[in-house]
């Protein structure tokens, strides 16, 4: 259909977050949604070129916090299944890179107000069932997020287009912000459904087509994220899921000369990996491969003597335990005056061990489990060594059980080596490590901080002094891509914080940003000359 017009969207706002109250009709209606997912016996297909397919590989499906209960199955993929997926995502590349950029956002706005409306209960519950959230995380990450990158995202590849140079007489420039030549393949984490939602979306928002792995265990929300994007009226082939290992699909997909970028979330091991896989077929690729990713975090806090201590205490709670730490932000080291950790001490340990911790469908727990056997494994590994070590002391917490589910506690450790391991190492867990500082060591405190760690994702400082905050904040400059000042490590928020790091902790492109749409586009140059010169002489040759 042609048509005419220069369409404009509005300046999208934040989807407003619903709190779930005690005995409101949304806190009923999430319940039923939950009670009648749980009664399902739930089956997960993958989807390629337009498709539902199944497969005779099925693996099945069991709540972190209830590891007994069989939720149903998914179907798993092959490297044919990832093979179709490639070629689905080529042959859909131009019609779809063809469509008016008008037609392809309404497909992403309806989704977005799909998730906002209709879907929003279902994809909070799969989200809390299938990842352990509670009802607060499930609604800040699956609903309101999500929604978030879908309309910022369209809003973004607006002000993309918008960005066009300047002209002269007889001459007309023009930028034409073409997507990239080839398919993107996504690569996307448990920890956060939203993620999993924006790194297919934000390509094929700008006309790219993608092969989108999820994470196993994040299938039952990335099931539904599916389903909204086919209702809303998205083409055969433009986003293909399939369900495999992370190994499996990158090695097909990295191999194909038709790769034209990566879009990756996860740790830092893994995506080193993809980089040197790439690197060594690069002769065989059509063009140079866009390689955007988010990695690992060691993120701080760093507290001085005129910190206000009930702040302090809220974002190390908050910063560190919600969602039991698996947050790529999560705080996992701080440092502390020791004047102020003198009195906060006590307090702090009272609020940990007042934390809840259970199924997300008791709304009254702040902590679940764990996403699985190979993370709970390795964090009680963890404090069985922080338990026998001279150089630490777990103050609150240090326990686990996998009794009924992935269970870890709260724990906070205090050592006396700012290079012991917890204070360098990423976790990934509800661990939080403490050095306490003299009160006169604050600058080389940030010294020190700003050296300990390969990662620069994210960091808080917390004070009232504002030539402190001003000093943490230029020694920290490149010690993390979003710093706080006097809030928690954690929460940034689409269209307010792009969010991003640097060193080790990914390329910096800030999901949720104009930065990162932009990186999907290779754009073209267009002169067009209106009156254009009918003698090859210049007047310098004239006698």
């Amino acid at each position: 259909m042609q048509a005419n017009g220069i369409y404009k969207t509005e300046i999208p706002q934040n989807e407003p977050v619903i709190g779930y109250e005690r005995n409101s009709e949304k806190r009923e209606q999430i319940k039923r949604t939950i009670s009648q997912l749980q009664k399902q016996d739930v089956e997960i297909p993958m989807f390629i070129n337009g498709k539902w397919v199944s497969t005779d590989s099925h693996n099945s499906i069991h709540p972190p916090h209830e590891i007994s209960n069989n939720l149903g199955f998914f179907h798993e993929a092959d490297t044919q299944h990832v093979q179709t997926a490639i070629e689905s995502a080529l042959k859909a590349k131009n019609e779809w890179t063809a469509m008016s950029w008008h037609a392809r956002a309404a497909i992403f706005l309806k989704a977005a107000d799909l998730i906002s409306g209709p879907y929003r209960n279902l994809i909070n519950a799969a989200t809390m069932i299938g990842q352990s959230k509670t009802v607060h995380q499930a609604e800040i990450d699956a609903a309101c997020e999500l929604c978030d990158f879908l309309r910022y995202n369209v809003y973004f590849m607006t002000q993309l287009y918008d960005i066009q140079p300047g002209s002269v007489k007889n001459i007309w420039n023009q930028t034409d912000w073409r997507p990239l030549e080839g398919f993107v393949l996504a690569i996307t984490p448990f920890n956060f459904t939203a993620i999993a939602g924006n790194l297919p979306t934000a390509p094929a928002i700008t006309g790219n087509t993608v092969v989108w792995k999820p994470a196993l265990s994040q299938v039952l929300s990335a099931h539904v994220i599916m389903e909204v994007l086919e209702k809303a009226g998205l083409p055969a082939g433009v986003i293909n899921m399939v369900l495999g290992t992370g190994e499996m699909v990158a090695d097909v997909a990295v191999e194909h000369p038709e790769l034209a970028g990566i879009h990756f979330t996860g740790s830092t091991e893994v995506f080193e990996g993809l980089w040197q896989k790439t690197g060594s077929n690069i002769g065989k690729y059509n063009s140079f491969p866009r390689l955007i990713g988010e990695t690992g975090g060691k993120d701080f806090i760093i507290a001085h003597s005129s910190a206000d201590m009930d702040v302090l205490i809220t974002a190390i709670i908050r910063g560190a335990f919600e969602f039991q730490g698996q947050k790529c932000s999560a705080a996992s080291r701080a440092y502390i005056a020791k004047s102020l950790w003198d009195q906060m001490k006590e307090s702090l340990i009272e609020q940990v061990h007042s934390i809840r911790m259970g199924s997300p469908e008791e709304f009254s727990n702040f902590m679940c489990a764990v996403i699985d056997q190979k993370a709970y494994s390795k964090l009680s590994k963890v404090l069985d060594f922080i338990h026998a070590s001279e150089e630490a002391e777990i103050i609150a917490g240090g326990g686990y059980s996998d009794e009924v589910g992935y269970f870890i506690e709260p724990t906070v450790v205090v050592t006396s080596n700012p290079h012991f391991f917890s204070m360098e190492e990423e976790l990934f867990g509800p661990i939080i490590t403490i050095y306490v500082f003299e009160d006169n060591q604050f600058s080389e405190t940030l010294e020190l901080l700003n050296k300990t760690s390969k990662y620069g994702l994210t960091g808080a400082i917390f004070a009232n002094d504002r030539r402190v905050i001003e000093l943490a904040s230029e020694k920290l400059r490149f010690a993390a891509g979003n710093f706080y000042i006097n809030d928690k490590p954690t929460g940034s928020i689409v269209g307010q914080q792009p969010f991003g790091g640097g060193r080790k902790s990914g390329t910096n492109d800030k999901a949720g940003s104009l930065i990162n749409i932009m990186r999907w586009t290779s754009p073209r140059s267009i002169k067009e000359n209106f009156v254009p010169p009918t003698d090859y002489g210049y007047p310098f040759m004239k006698m």
